[in-house]
């Protein structure tokens, strides 16, 4: 391919970000019709289709993934060099796209996207939220924010830990009587006698972990409930559904909220359950496409660093 096509690559490249020709064409500042003249001409040139086209939606084909895979990090780099020669005139600018695991520290991300948005009103953040473990590889988001206890599973991602949240197993009260009893009487519950109660789980069939000295220990629970929502679950421990595994800021924060409401009926409600080892903290990690990182989103990912204290 020649050096004069690079321009074709940087249509590509914002079209499978954008995640639609509308989209694209208003970033871009072209007419639709044109975009999608460039990429018919480009996929003539290169004799394959990239993009599967419905009135829907747009796929990308094994080619065009590998094209996008293999263009995006130059085109990145070479957007990176633009924009840092003239950062000493401009502040970052552009469209900045984050995903969010769902009821993460919603007020505090709130009132930081809203600190950093007043500090540079040039950019344009788009933010969406995701539940379940680590979500699929999507071009079009510049940072993503995830909660895991064991290691990354391999994917187009470079990862980067920020922070780790210890976690605890709670259980209310007013469970069975005889249950509850005989948690409050046990000294040290071991991990492994877990699986005789219900519990609340995140996802069908996940175990739950725990540390025993430089080991890990995995724990196949069951129940009869499976809520991706931690405030769902924080809810379903209350009315004793079930033991929950929840990481301490989730009932910290609910014990603050009632307080402002006056209402410490639920806040109290729920018991720590006194464990022989400890469960595995929950790690907050912020993955990014490549290391060639956009002014924008470097600038963002720098505030949210210098700022990431305050979910502690």
């Amino acid at each position: 391919m020649k050096l004069s096509n690079l321009d074709d690559l940087h249509l590509f490249v914002s079209l499978v970000e954008a995640g639609s020709f509308t989209a694209a064409a208003k970033d871009l500042g072209i007419a639709k019709s044109k975009l999608s003249r460039r990429l018919v001409l480009l996929e003539k040139k290169l004799g394959c289709e990239l993009l599967l086209r419905t009135t829907r939606k747009q796929e990308l084909t094994d080619s065009g993934r590998l094209l996008f895979c293999a263009s995006k990090e130059h085109i990145d780099a070479l957007t990176k060099v633009e924009e840092e020669l003239s950062s000493s005139l401009h502040q970052p600018q552009g469209k900045l796209n984050i995903l969010l695991p769902l009821e993460f520290f919603n007020q505090i991300i709130s009132t930081l996207i809203g600190d950093f948005l007043s500090r540079y009103p040039k950019i344009h953040l788009h933010c969406q939220h995701y539940s379940g473990s680590v979500p699929e590889f999507d071009p079009k988001f510049d940072l993503c924010f995830v909660l895991h206890e064991q290691a990354l599973p391999t994917t187009n991602w470079i990862a980067k830990e920020l922070l780790s949240f210890p976690q605890s197993i709670y259980y209310s009260p007013t469970m069975s009587s005889k249950l509850a009893s005989k948690l409050l009487q046990e000294k040290a519950t071991k991990p492994e006698q877990l699986s005789q109660h219900d519990c609340i789980l995140e996802e069908e069939g996940q175990p739950w972990h725990f540390r025993n000295g430089d080991k890990i220990e995995q724990v196949n629970v069951n129940g009869r409930v499976v809520l991706s929502s931690p405030e769902m679950r924080l809810r379903a421990a209350e009315q004793g559904l079930g033991l929950c595994k929840l990481p301490d800021y989730v009932l910290k924060n609910s014990v603050l909220k009632n307080r402002v409401l006056k209402d410490n009926s639920q806040a109290q409600s729920l018991q720590r359950l006194s464990l022989s080892h400890e469960s595995v903290a929950q790690r907050l990690s912020v993955l990014y496409q490549n290391r060639h990182v956009a002014s924008k989103t470097r600038t963002f990912l720098d505030y949210f660093q210098s700022h990431v204290g305050q979910l502690l």
